[in-house]
């Protein structure tokens, strides 16, 4: 019990810490800055922080969001980032154990949280995150396949190569029909490497239900937007990545339940 509430402590610890960097990527891909240097530095005064004011969730509630130094507030986000990063990496160990399949979770998960925060922040998804994963997606499928549910390294990487083609052409194909009915851009390009990224990680089937699933979660903040504050944008890319990571997790389940109940 004691040992696995100390690698509990740890991944906890670890989760936040790597959230701290989440935060980074998630500032300066935007900008076009890089994610090593400079080291963390106040967004408004610009000043390096110190490291007792870098500990990740402590230091935002003890400096109580603000700066030290210039006394500027610190978005929320940074703790947000922090918390959820600490305690997803430790739902995910409890759930996984050491396991391959925890370490791709755990690599999913931060490119979706890194994607959901930029495209709220400024309606684009970095090519970094939606190119870079699609690459690392199938390289992870050609050296776990059981992702894909195959035993053989060059079936995992096929499935995988599929699912990024069916993931970028069926939401490319909306997106020109979209801009045909609509007479505007209604899908944006970063869209469909995100879906094509999932693919790489999902396979077909489960980037189809991701397609399907996304504008029904989608759909309650769509409508309230439209009727209520009178706009027709909505970043996608958060709803996109909530339903790749809600498919990673019980795809499959779901899937084969739906295939059942239609009595398939």
């Amino acid at each position: 019990m004691l040992f696995v509430t100390l690698i509990s402590a740890f991944v906890f610890i670890f989760g936040a810490i790597f959230g701290s960097f989440l935060n980074v990527c998630i500032h300066r891909l935007p900008r076009e800055e890089s994610i090593f240097w400079p080291l963390s530095y106040c967004p408004a005064c610009r000043k390096p922080v110190s490291w007792y004011d870098n500990v990740p969730i402590l230091s935002f509630l003890l400096l109580q969001g603000r700066c030290r130094r210039c006394g500027a507030g610190i978005s929320v986000r940074y703790f947000v980032v922090e918390l959820f990063t600490a305690l997803f990496y430790l739902w995910i160990w409890l759930n996984f154990g050491w396991t391959w399949r925890a370490v791709v979770a755990a690599i999913l998960f931060a490119l979706l949280l890194v994607t959901t925060f930029v495209d709220i922040e400024h309606q684009i998804i970095p090519d970094e995150v939606s190119v870079g994963g699609l690459g690392l997606g199938l390289l992870l499928s050609s050296l776990i396949p059981s992702l894909h549910g195959e035993l053989a390294w060059w079936r995992g990487l096929i499935d995988s190569l599929i699912g990024v083609v069916v993931g970028g052409a069926v939401i490319y194909v909306t997106g020109v029909l979209g801009n045909l009915v609509f007479r505007k851009e209604s899908m944006g390009g970063g869209d469909i490497k995100l879906l094509a990224m999932l693919g790489a990680f999902l396979g077909w089937k489960k980037v189809i239900f991701v397609y399907l699933l996304a504008p029904v979660l989608a759909l309650p903040l769509g409508l309230f937007l439209k009727f209520v504050k009178r706009t027709d944008v909505v970043a996608f890319g958060p709803f996109l990545s909530l339903a790749g990571w809600i498919s990673f997790l019980w795809g499959d389940r779901i899937i084969v339940w739906y295939w059942n109940s239609m009595g398939f």
